[in-house]
């Protein structure tokens, strides 16, 4: 029997004249969408859609899912691959960028898709740690005690069901030189109902140290289904950091991060990154230049205690690590 959050997963809205329909917009808007949706198909869980503005085009969480024409007009300094995940590849679906963790690409799924994702093309069918049981990655990742921590990513890591984590994470923590496990994750944002029973046992049998990363990029994301899925998370031994990216027309206003940073605070997860946008093809009327986000930073830190106050940086291919940018 299915899972209320497969359910509800199943059920996602995939059609952008549905979603126009559902937010009562104007049908001058689907053609366009229909276009973008043929390059980087629609996907949004009708739970997000609830949060939406209706009659509102620019609605900040809107414009993070709804296809735009602007998608397929091609800009210089744009790529496939914006931050060198191809670079990085050790074994099939296994990204070692730095020192100490290494990343799985465990599915393609995602519960939404996030117009701006950096990994909108990414090559899934050719590079998924599953294509062999977790075997190559597994080995990969035993041979270099270097590793500490394994990050899980994807796509979602929650796309795939509890027994298949439980299985993978139960291999992971024999392993003797891992310690941390880390989980970059949307779901609880977007389909707080997959934060169930089953995914919390497995959680909380893990010996591993727990850190799960969510990703909201403005406050309206966060309602009381969302908080009960973060205390649940912590309930199971999780630590709960949140990464955002600066996209303009959804959160480029000091207004706008000040009160994610509250809310997220609020609901149990802390302020960890703020992103610049990745350079992917498809995203850059999402861009916000340099200089306004370290002026958005300088009003943050006015207004804010330094622990709500996320890190901006910047992913640059074949970095030692993300690369913070000071606001001074």
């Amino acid at each position: 029997m299915a899972a209320q959050w497969q359910i509800e997963l199943a059920d996602a809205v995939s059609d952008p004249a549905e979603l126009l329909r559902l937010l009562e917009l104007d049908d001058a808007l689907l053609s366009a969408a229909r276009a973008a949706a043929g390059d980087f198909p629609l996907r949004v869980p009708r739970s997000f859609v609830a949060r939406m503005r209706k009659r509102d085009p620019a609605d900040p969480l809107l414009r993070q899912v709804l296809p735009l024409g602007a998608e397929l007009e091609a800009q210089p300094g744009f790529s496939d691959d914006a931050v060198g995940d191809l670079a990085s590849r050790a074994a099939p679906g296994v990204l070692h960028k730095y020192h100490g963790r290494a990343l799985l690409i465990t599915t393609g799924a995602c519960a939404v898709n996030c117009r701006y994702c950096f990994r909108r093309h990414f090559p899934y069918a050719d590079e998924n740690a599953r294509s062999d049981h977790w075997q190559s990655a597994l080995r990969y990742i035993s041979a270099d005690s270097s590793i500490g921590e394994v990050i899980l990513s994807g796509g979602d890591p929650l796309s795939l069901n509890d027994r298949i984590l439980a299985e993978l994470v139960a291999s992971l923590q024999q392993i003797p030189h891992l310690h941390t496990l880390r989980i970059h994750s949307r779901q609880p944002i977007v389909l707080p109902a997959r934060v169930d029973t089953e995914l919390l046992e497995w959680l909380s049998r893990c010996r591993l140290r727990k850190v799960m990363v969510v990703h909201a990029n403005h406050a309206r994301e966060l309602n009381a289904e969302v908080a009960e899925a973060f205390a649940k998370l912590q309930g199971a031994g999780a630590t709960l950091f949140n990464q955002s990216v600066l996209l303009k027309g959804v959160n480029d206003s000091a207004e706008a991060l000040a009160e994610l940073s509250r809310q997220l605070f609020a609901a149990g997860a802390i302020p960890y990154y703020l992103n610049l946008l990745d350079r992917v093809r498809g995203t850059a009327h999402f861009e916000v230049p340099e200089a306004r986000a370290r002026d958005l930073m300088r009003s943050l830190r006015a207004q804010l205690p330094g622990y709500l106050v996320p890190r901006l940086v910047r992913e640059i291919p074949g970095a030692p690590c993300k690369t913070p940018l000071t606001e001074i």
